[in-house]
């Protein structure tokens, strides 16, 4: 049984999709332990590929570092459709990056999402309509699937809000990363909490 995968999409795979992919695995960490790997798929890429073979951006490495996670062995990659293909859930950076998925793939338009969306619909996702969650990958799974199709009905026809996107902090410092860091956390942190018991 294939694990629940979310792909995290940025521009060039090497600041703020890492940084999310990274932070969602470490959350799922947390609640899972050592087992996480088998329940949560956590991957990542970019809409160019001008970066791909690279690591992290040395302060998205520092900001996952300094909030448990790991940049070990971590090397950017160009988004395929194979990629979104194998998703159950696409989170993009920015509305741009959501219209370059859904041009790519317009089935997946109900499973994308610019994070700060997912993060903001999320909150209204009854807890108690959502299969009962176990530590086993076929349950994760039903349980992921359903939290998409809640927050896909949620949006309800709507699009992003300017405020959804992650600004780009390539070359801007530790402080814009450190920022960027804590929206991801906004998004992954209840997401992990919400999909594992």
């Amino acid at each position: 049984m294939t694990p629940f995968t979310v792909l995290h999409v940025c521009m060039g795979n090497i600041c703020r999709s890492p940084m999310a992919e990274r932070l969602l695995a470490r959350a799922a960490r947390d609640r899972a332990g050592e087992q996480a790997d088998q329940l949560v798929r956590s991957v990542s890429a970019g809409t160019g590929g001008w970066h791909e073979g690279e690591e992290m951006n040395p302060p998205a490495a520092r900001q996952v570092l300094s909030r448990g996670g790991s940049d070990e062995g971590f090397q950017a990659r160009k988004l395929r459709g194979d990629f979104i293909d194998e998703a159950d859930l696409i989170l993009t950076a920015t509305a741009d990056q959501y219209d370059y998925v859904v041009a790519l793939r317009p089935d997946a338009a109900d499973r994308t999402f610019v994070t700060g969306e997912f993060g903001r619909l999320l909150a209204g996702v009854d807890a108690a309509r959502l299969p009962v969650a176990e530590p086993k990958p076929e349950a994760v799974r039903a349980r992921g699937l359903a939290i998409v199709e809640a927050v896909h009905r949620l949006r309800d026809g709507d699009g992003p809000r300017p405020g959804d996107d992650l600004d780009d902090p390539w070359g801007r410092g530790d402080q814009t990363f450190q920022r960027i860091g804590d929206e991801i956390e906004d998004t992954t942190v209840p997401f992990a909490v919400l999909l594992l018991p």
